[in-house]
């Protein structure tokens, strides 16, 4: 059988990097076009010397794409930027969406959070939210999936499944996060200097960051109500990887029971036993979550702990999982790397 021929939009960025890495393992892909405006015209390994002994496509301009000679493209461009190339994209191939200009069923909510006007709305219904284990159906017959924030599926993978039984109560749920630099993207930033970020820690957008949009929109959807959660992301000194913790009111036993019955087919999803807490080196460049539940000292009060890479699972990992279903894959294909360690 042919491979599926797929092309990487925004070839130069983490996310596009990672979608490299990944796919030049996938048993079923074939890598057709590269694209990566700023760096047209060089080989990839000019941009990341890596790849020096890896026969790749040259990087070429978004104008020398050929949509109709791909079977999916993977778009990994900057929010605003995402959704005008996938306008001119769309209808032509399959498309998997990295940014977050397609996550938000409500073209409103887009402009508010992210205070600008969205240029596609007539596209916007046919996008798939991109939680992969919640979608899977529609995802099967998507032509546009919009895969999740990074931070939001750390926070919806333990909190879906126990608000869709009711087993914990929708107020007062609290989000604590620590993420690593590469989640803030490759371009320069002052803030993500070494020596601005070395041996610190800071939050940063702790009262409106736009993954609440997306947190909003799936619990509301699931709970059935109203859910606003107070989440407070932080940058620490780690290059990749996300972990929450997540206050809730609940019994533990019942929450335990709940997300291990949810997950135990999971190939992806990991509960650990009682009373175990993940770290970010569990999962580190694997397409794993690993979550943990703990009694808090105080009855009636519990800690949920969840860990992701935020450019695997988070992410590029995560987009060529919804790909792998959008073209009739095994869902898991190119994706059994073990965790780096250390």
């Amino acid at each position: 059988m042919a491979k599926k021929r797929i092309a990487i939009v925004g070839a130069s960025g983490y996310t596009g990097l990672e979608l490299v890495r990944i796919s030049l393992n996938h048993p079923e892909f074939e890598i057709v076009s590269l694209v990566a405006d700023r760096n047209a015209g060089k080989s990839y390994s000019d941009v990341f010397p890596s790849f020096n002994n890896v026969t790749l496509p040259a990087l070429v301009s978004l104008h020398d794409l050929v949509p109709e000679n791909c079977d999916l493209i993977f778009c990994g461009l900057p929010h605003t930027t995402s959704q005008k190339v996938i306008k001119g994209l769309f209808g032509k191939a399959k498309i998997v969406d990295l940014s977050a200009d397609f996550r938000l069923r409500d073209t409103s909510e887009y402009e508010k959070w992210y205070g600008s006007p969205h240029f596609a709305p007539e596209i916007q219904p046919s996008a798939v939210y991109g939680l992969t284990e919640f979608y899977r159906e529609e995802i099967v017959e998507a032509n546009l999936v919009a895969c999740t924030g990074c931070n939001t599926a750390a926070g919806l993978y333990p909190l879906v499944p126990l608000l869709a039984r009711n087993i914990i109560s929708s107020r007062r749920i609290i989000l604590d996060l620590k993420a690593g630099v590469s989640g803030a993207g490759r371009a320069a930033k002052v803030n993500t200097l070494f020596a601005e970020l070395s041996e610190g820690c800071q939050p940063y957008n702790p009262v409106y960051h736009r993954h609440l949009a997306e947190f909003d929109q799936e619990l509301t959807k699931v709970a059935k109500g109203k859910v606003e959660v107070s989440f407070t992301p932080h940058l620490i000194p780690m290059n990749r990887g996300i972990l929450a913790t997540i206050y809730v009111e609940g019994d533990a036993s019942e929450i335990y029971n709940c997300l291990q019955e949810r997950y135990k087919n999971e190939k992806f999803i990991h509960v650990l036993p009682a009373g175990k807490v993940p770290s970010t080196r569990h999962v580190r460049g694997s397409n794993n979550v690993f979550i943990g539940v703990m009694q808090d000292r105080n009855e009636g009060k519990v800690k949920l702990f969840s860990v992701l890479d935020n450019l695997t699972k988070g992410s590029s990992g995560q987009a060529v999982q919804n790909a792998n279903l959008m073209l009739g894959l095994d869902e898991s294909a190119g994706l059994s790397m073990v965790s780096l360690v250390p």
